[in-house]
């Protein structure tokens, strides 16, 4: 989705500001068990040490590919998961453990956006039925009634109120992600966590849902935690961005330094891919980075660095010491030993990985007009058959890129 400029001037957190939501070193490790006895015989590392935090009136972007525990960090925020490890906080108590009594009175506050509008939603159950839940599950009669109310948020979120006794299947994807925003800010919340609340939906009912959620931040004051694939969608949402990788984040910082100086090879990797709508711009890929192979296993990562296996810089420190997510610039943190855009922090550490050459398929260097696969691993000069007649098949190596690759 195209980047689009807001009407009105997004409200910045203040950053002296008591955090609304800070978690620290937060663990999930969903067991493997085995026999008739069901031991545990391993488990999948879905979350593993994250740190962050999110002040009011935020909004706080998590990007990453497929698997590497974006919604499974969104779900343990909101304590639909309960937590292996670590501590959550939210303006300033520890909810890292209540029991389903204690956290029913947190419900109001904190509420999630969920990723499909189709199974997310009741099919027995009317819209006014559905958004009318929170408020009989917290016994709370707003003034005017619930239906009256309930009509107001409809109204609120772009829905004619005449909706209120229509079912789910009457409705389209767009409409559908609408009633599961209306159900989430029917308590006024204070935090909303939104997982990929634009990915099962046409790009022009993106636009809309995506402007639909600053125009409520705006009017209502909200924190969003926006956990996204569309590295456009988070570039127009996000106040700060949060990369994972493999149930780790591996850079945060705000949207400007994230876009215009990337440290973590991981997220120069991501940026290259994003399509640029510029048809000057279609023969030469500039910068484009396709990376080798698929994210390894979170039942036995790699060690160290977690993204090792897939960097073109990777050295043995890479492989020995998990990297630290450090502060290398003022509000700019990245976990790793040989940062792009900032000093080395490993300088004595030379001796280069055997994965490390064979990490990235094809790049293109920015400006050049070389064709696709002009530049391959282990430095050959063109992959052979680069200049092929018409209707030859593709060389071996080119720069086609895989779905799942580099996104």
């Amino acid at each position: 989705m195209p980047e689009k400029e807001l009407t009105t001037p997004k409200p910045k957190a203040d950053p002296s500001a008591e955090p609304l939501l800070k978690v620290e070193g937060l663990v999930k490790h969903f067991p493997i068990t085995k026999g008739l006895l069901r031991r545990q015989v391993g488990a999948v590392q879905a979350v593993d040490g994250l740190t962050f935090d999110v002040l009011p009136g935020e909004t706080l972007g998590v990007v990453g590919e497929s698997g590497c525990g974006k919604s499974t960090m969104g779900r343990l925020i909101t304590r639909l998961l309960e937590p292996t490890g670590g501590k959550i906080e939210f303006e300033g108590k520890d909810i890292t453990h209540l029991g389903v009594g204690a956290m029913r009175p947190m419900r109001r506050d904190v509420q999630m956006i969920f990723q499909d509008p189709y199974s997310s939603l009741n099919p027995r159950h009317t819209v006014g039925t559905i958004v009318s839940a929170p408020y009989k599950l917290q016994g709370i009669t707003p003034e005017g009634g619930v239906k009256q109310a309930v009509q107001a948020t409809l109204e609120r979120v772009g829905l004619n109120p005449e909706h209120y006794n229509r079912y789910p299947h009457e409705f389209s994807g767009g409409q559908r992600q609408r009633i599961g925003i209306a159900r989430a800010l029917a308590l006024s919340p204070k935090l909303v966590v939104a997982d990929e609340p634009v990915s099962a939906l046409d790009v022009s009912i993106q636009a809309q849902v995506v402007n639909l959620l600053d125009d409520l931040q705006q009017e209502l004051g909200l924190t969003y935690v926006i956990i996204a694939h569309d590295l456009s969608v988070i570039r127009h949402v996000s106040d700060r961005i949060a990369v994972m990788y493999l149930g780790k984040i591996v850079e945060l910082t705000d949207r400007k330094s994230l876009y215009e100086s990337p440290m973590h090879p991981y997220t120069t990797a991501l940026l290259s891919a994003v399509p640029v709508p510029d048809p000057r711009r279609k023969s030469a890929k500039s910068g484009r980075i396709l990376l080798k192979g698929d994210v390894p296993s979170p039942i036995n990562p790699p060690s160290g660095c977690r993204f090792r296996t897939r960097c073109w810089k990777a050295t043995d420190i890479c492989a020995s010491e998990e990297p630290p997510l450090l502060a290398l610039k003022t509000g700019h943190r990245v976990a790793c030993h040989h940062p792009e855009n900032a000093p080395d922090q490993a300088p004595g550490s030379t001796g280069k990985l055997a994965s490390a050459s064979d990490a990235v398929s094809s790049t293109t260097s920015k400006g050049s007009a070389a064709s696709k696969g002009a530049a391959t691993s282990k430095g050959s000069a063109a992959s052979k058959g680069s200049s092929t007649q018409k209707g030859s098949a593709s060389p071996k190596g080119s720069s086609t890129p895989k779905e799942g690759e580099s996104e």
